[in-house]
C-alpha cells in the first residue's frame, strides 16, 4: 500500500510539471493539440501565450515558441540597376519584429528563416524600384536618406502580410561591381600616368632651361674672367718692358751683360745640358778675355 501511495505521488508530480511551461520574457507560445493549433473557444482564433507561467494538458499538447525581439536581416550585397542603367552593389539591413503572431506563424510555419526570405525580397523589390528612379548622383549626392524612407514605406505591406512590422531599413554601402570597379581604376590609373608623364616632361623642359641658362652665366663669367686676366697680363707685359726699356737707357751695356748672364745661368743649369756652338759666337762674348764692358 505504502509503495502504491509513494508511486501515485510521483506520477501525479510528473503530471503536474509537465502541465506546467514558462514563456520567458522577449517571446510568445503557441500551444499545439495534437499537433494542431489551439484556439480560443469563443472566437476561434490562434491562441498566443504571454511571457509568464502557462498550463497545458499532459502528453498532448506541446508549445512551440517564438521570438519576439527585435531581428536583423543583413545579407549579402545585392546588384540594382540605376536610371542610367548603370549596376550597384548595394549593401543594406533591416530591422523587424513580430507583431501578429498567429499571421506570422501561419504564413511562415514559425520559421524565421523563410520569413527573411520573403522580407528579403519585398525590401529589395521597394529598393529596386527606388534606385532605379535615380541616377548615380542623386544616390551618392545626399538623396540615401530619402531612398532608405521610400524603401521603409513599400515595406509597410509586411504587416499585412507577414505579421512583422519593418522598424527600420538602411543602406550601409553602396558600390561599383568589381568588373565595373575594375575598369574604372584601370582608366584613373592611366589619367593619373598621363598627368604624371606630362609633368615630368615639364620638369625636364623646365630643368634644360634651367640647365642651359648657367651654362650661359658660366660661359660669360669665365669669358669675362680670361678678358680681364688677358687685360691684367698685358699691362704687366707692357709694364715689364717698360721697365726693361728703361733700364736699358740708362745702361745700354750693363743691361746686355745681365741678360747674357740670364741666359748664361738657364743654358747651364744641368750637367746633362749639351750646347754646341762656333767658339767665335757673340752667345760667348762675355766669357772671353780682355775688356766684357766694350
Amino acid at each position: 500500500m505504502k509503495n502504491f501511495l509513494v508511486s501515485g505521488l510521483a506520477l501525479l508530480f510528473i503530471l503536474v510539471v509537465s502541465s506546467v511551461f514558462v514563456v520567458p520574457e522577449g517571446q510568445r507560445g503557441i500551444v499545439f493539440q495534437f499537433s494542431k493549433i489551439k484556439r480560443d473557444a469563443d472566437t476561434g482564433e490562434m491562441r498566443i501565450y504571454e511571457p509568464g507561467l502557462h498550463f497545458k494538458i499532459p502528453m498532448i499538447e506541446n508549445v512551440k515558441r517564438l521570438d519576439a525581439r527585435i531581428q536583423t536581416l543583413d545579407e549579402a550585397p545585392d546588384r540594382f540597376v540605376t536610371a542610367e542603367k548603370k549596376d550597384l552593389m548595394v549593401d543594406s539591413y533591416v530591422k523587424w519584429r513580430i507583431v501578429d503572431f498567429s499571421r506570422f506563424y501561419l504564413r511562415t510555419s514559425g520559421s524565421f528563416d523563410q520569413a527573411s526570405i520573403l522580407l528579403k525580397q519585398k525590401v529589395n523589390n521597394g529598393l529596386r524600384t527606388e534606385f532605379g528612379t535615380r541616377t548615380i548622383q542623386e544616390i551618392v549626392s545626399g538623396d540615401r536618406d530619402g531612398l532608405m524612407a521610400k524603401a521603409l514605406e513599400s515595406a509597410e505591406s509586411s504587416r499585412d502580410d507577414l505579421g512583422i512590422e519593418v522598424i527600420d531599413v538602411r543602406v550601409k554601402a553602396i558600390n561599383l561591381p568589381n568588373e565595373v570597379s575594375n575598369s574604372i581604376y584601370e582608366r584613373m590609373r592611366a589619367e593619373r600616368n598621363a598627368v604624371a608623364k606630362e609633368h615630368r616632361s615639364k620638369g625636364q623642359e623646365q630643368s634644360e632651361i634651367i640647365r642651359a641658362t648657367i651654362d650661359a652665366k658660366v660661359t660669360v663669367m669665365l669669358a669675362d674672367a680670361q678678358k680681364k686676366a688677358f687685360e691684367i697680363r698685358g699691362e704687366g707685359d707692357a709694364l715689364a718692358a717698360k721697365v726693361y726699356a728703361d733700364v736699358y737707357g740708362k745702361d745700354p751695356e750693363f743691361f746686355k751683360f745681365f741678360r747674357s748672364l740670364q741666359a748664361y745661368e738657364n743654358s747651364f743649369n744641368s750637367k746633362n745640358d749639351i750646347m754646341v756652338v762656333k767658339p767665335d759666337s757673340d752667345f760667348f762674348n762675355y766669357l772671353k778675355d780682355g775688356d766684357k764692358t766694350k
